[in-house]
């Protein structure tokens, strides 16, 4: 919003300079991002009168004036022919600098000159030359109430400070020098002066000379208009053009300028029709037909839908309502007669159009983020009187308002204890009220330490009880609010069991060689179902298909991490992820959010100067029995065969169990997925329930064991067992027996093949026995060995292998 400080003044006095102006302002929620100074470089142009006007005697196109400052005469040689005698005009002496602009853009010194032999003290300057305007057919000719002698910048208003203010778009009362004023008003305690809103009538009823047809009343909840004849279309005085050349619009026409001139002083965008071009005199709002076309004022035909709002007329379409008219009725050199339009727009429907249309203008930028409804005939009575002073035209007795449900002011209830707990101050009632009604908002009733405040229909913005606390904020100025500290009560928390969990999975992974990955929640929903997740929870207007879904595993994104390490040729990938996976559970309801461990690995185990061996199956479980024994849960977690896991290689996977439950899997990616995705080397994946595992652990403290005083025998066994036995299930076995002599035990070979038969397999144990009392007897080793022996028999049909 570009605005000028002195159409401020003329509203609020404002006292302070302009400096202090634009800091309170910004320090309001109104941010002044620049401050220009109209008129710098201009202040020895002066008003001066041409008191004879004769041709030069060796120069056809050239002229010689005698020009008078109230002072001195000044002989001038100029080059325009648009001035007489006793016009008033602007004169740069010698010396005057001009500043750079259209004409001079590195702007120019006066200096005494001798032009064809006469000489010239001077320059009469045209707007151009001033770097004020863009006429170049002439000089500047000055009203005649101009004073001779004054400073040019005095007597055309451009002695002046133009704010550029960024609006906010949930302040659509400020796009306005009124709604400007009476932010300023209410900032500095002072009264706000409106401009007058009414108007002189004259002539025939406007009921006699048009009608409106209101036909989509949603798009079009207002509708307004005046009738003005007999209008003279001319250029617009010197103060009109002042004001709308220092909000950066030109000049077109009176009737035109003054539509302009209070869209920016109300806020309230206006359109003129040719009242005469409007077939049968009948204005009709209704929304557009499929496919209908409309020529706008910039000649472009557009092609519209049932979407767009349309201002018609018996016959045709004659605005693109709230973005621009339609060029059939464009106001012209000879309109004679004026429809004036005032009207108020669904703001959601007028965004659509423009940006559908690709059309922006001052109205749309106003309308689709919401002017006063009940500001709508105050502009255009402002409108049409201007109108006609300005063409001395009549304006209609009356004014036609369609306006079927009349939009009410909104009532918000404020407590004072509420708004001082909020902002730590100590406001009284009178205090809160008198900051709320230099705003506008009337006090409607109090009662109890609570007021009701009646919101005007120009603050779309304020509709709850904290949006008012907001204001009264923003007005009493958050740096005269003190600063205080809230009571906080400190306390320290324990670590829980599930963060403790994550921990130790997360030390163990990091000293295995692993780096942590932290991927997106979203997630490609194609990927997902690779994994086995044909539901997923899908996202509302996903940036991409890659996340398109609310991931169900993390090991898509895993995988894709390792493909894009290994064709950056980085062949040693270890990586994991701990995170939460969201699953679907029905129509309405929120999703089961499930915290996961997973990771995926591929390369060497060591680097390869020292070991050539590949990372496998075994490694990934090796890391997970640490992090089960470093939580005391590695008796009550089981590892099975996964065959049924589609996406891992049958012969290379297992499930993992807790608490009765599946939990788990740990596997090499199958083949075939592996070629899916263009994964070229053997990649191992991981994926654990860590919710479920913390619902295993229990934090207990480890009892220390003192050093053994007596000596541990080893015992191995070769044992033949079914090749589809778990040799997980051996050492379950021994641990049932409870023998507190055996110490530990585990499998250090496995072999199939000749000698053993087909179908079974040959496992090799070794027992650890310790007693803790004395050193054993042959005969005590051997009657535990024969148990254990005997135990396997029974339970796995186990044989000694004796070759």
């Amino acid at each position: 919003m570009i605005i000028s400080v002195n159409w401020l003044k003329e509203y609020v006095g404002i006292d302070i300079a302009p400096e202090e102006l634009a800091d309170k302002l910004t320090m309001a929620g109104l941010e002044v991002e620049a401050v220009e100074y109209r008129g710098r470089g201009l202040e020895n142009v002066v008003v001066a009168q041409i008191l004879e006007l004769k041709p030069h005697p060796d120069a056809a196109k050239l002229s010689l004036c005698d020009v008078s400052d109230g002072e001195k005469n000044y002989p001038i040689v100029c080059g325009a022919n648009n001035m007489k005698s006793g016009d008033k005009v602007a004169l740069a002496k010698i010396g005057t600098t001009l500043p750079p602009g259209p004409k001079f853009p590195e702007g120019m010194t006066i200096k005494k000159a001798k032009i064809r032999g006469e000489v010239s003290e001077g320059m009469l300057c045209a707007e151009n030359e001033l770097g004020i305007g863009e006429e170049i057919d002439g000089i500047m000719i000055l009203p005649a109430s101009a004073r001779v002698g004054a400073r040019l910048i005095d007597e055309i208003g451009l002695n002046d400070v133009i704010f550029e203010i960024n609006v906010t778009p949930n302040r659509p009362d400020c796009l306005s020098v009124v709604g400007i004023a009476r932010e300023v008003a209410a900032l500095l305690g002072l009264k706000l002066n409106y401009p007058p809103t009414t108007a002189t009538e004259s002539g025939e009823d406007i009921r006699q000379l048009a009608k409106v047809e209101l036909l989509d009343r949603e798009k079009c909840p207002r509708y307004s208009c005046r009738v003005i004849k007999n209008v003279n279309i001319g250029p617009s005085p010197m103060w009109l053009k002042s004001r709308l050349e220092s909000s950066g619009i030109r000049s077109i026409n009176n009737v035109v300028d003054v539509t302009n001139f209070v869209l920016l002083e109300l806020g309230q965008p206006l359109h003129a029709f040719d009242y005469d071009l409007v077939e049968g005199r009948k204005i009709i709002v209704r929304a557009a037909g499929e496919g209908e076309v409309i020529k706008t004022l910039d000649g472009v035909e557009r092609k519209l839908s049932p979407e767009d709002l349309l201002i018609c007329d018996e016959k045709r379409p004659v605005a693109l309502a709230g973005v621009m008219g339609g060029s059939n009725t464009e106001v012209s050199d000879g309109t004679k007669n004026i429809l004036l339009e005032s009207a108020y727009f669904d703001p959601s429907a007028i965004r659509k159009t423009s940006r559908k249309t690709g059309l922006k203008s001052e109205s749309s930028y106003r309308f689709e983020r919401g002017v006063d409804p009940n500001g709508i005939t105050k502009a255009l009575d402002r409108a049409a009187e201007l109108i006609r002073e300005l063409s001395g035209g009549q304006a209609a007795k009356g004014r036609i308002d369609e306006y079927p449900a009349t939009i009410e002011p909104s009532l918000v209830r404020l407590a004072l204890k509420r708004v001082n707990s909020i902002l730590g101050t100590a406001f009284d009632a009178g205090e809160i009220t008198r900051i709320s009604e230099g705003l506008g908002f009337e006090k409607a009733a109090a009662s109890n330490g609570e007021i009701t405040f009646r919101i005007p229909t120009w603050r779309v913005d304020v509709t709850r009880e904290i949006d008012l606390i907001e204001e009264i904020a923003r007005l009493y100025g958050y740096g005269n609010i003190p600063s205080t500290l809230p009571a906080v009560t400190m306390k320290t928390e324990g670590v829980g069991p599930g963060k403790k969990v994550q921990g130790k999975f997360k030390e163990i992974f990091v000293s295995g060689g692993f780096s942590e990955a932290i991927n997106f929640s979203f997630e490609d929903y194609e990927l997902l179902t690779l994994f086995g997740k044909t539901e997923a929870l899908g996202i509302l207007n996903p940036i991409s298909s890659e996340g398109a879904a609310m991931r169900t595993s993390l090991l898509p994104g895993l995988i894709r991490n390792s493909v894009l390490n290994l064709n950056r040729q980085e062949q040693n990938v270890r990586l994991f992820e701990i995170g939460k996976i969201f699953i679907p559970t029905g129509k309405g309801e929120l999703p089961v959010e499930i915290t996961k461990l997973a990771a995926a690995a591929t390369g060497r185990r060591q680097p390869e100067l020292w070991d050539k061996e590949e990372f496998d199956f075994f490694d990934f479980k090796n890391l997970l029995d640490k992090g089960f024994d470093a939580l005391s849960i590695s008796g009550r977690v089981k590892f099975r065969r996964a065959a049924e896991i589609g996406f891992l290689h049958p012969g290379k996977s297992a499930v993992i169990t807790a608490g009765g439950g599946d939990c788990g899997f740990i596997g090499e990616l199958h083949p075939d997925l592996s070629d899916k995705l263009e994964i070229s080397k053997r990649l191992y994946v991981m994926d654990l329930d860590l919710d479920r595992i913390t619902g295993e652990f229990s934090e207990t403290r480890k009892a220390f064991t003192p050093l053994p005083r007596f000596p541990a025998v080893r015992r191995d066994i070769a044992l033949i067992i079914d090749e589809e036995t778990p040799v997980s299930s051996i050492l379950e076995e021994i641990q049932s027996l409870d023998s507190k002599l055996i110490e530990d035990a585990l499998v250090f070979d496995v072999f199939t093949g000749s000698p053993v038969e087909k179908g079974k397999k040959s496992v090799a144990v070794s027992l650890q026995l310790r007693a803790q009392d004395k050193t054993l007897t042959e005969e005590e080793i051997n009657k535990v060995q024969d148990k254990t022996i005997k135990k396997l028999q029974l339970a796995l049909g186990a044989d000694l292998r004796t070759i």
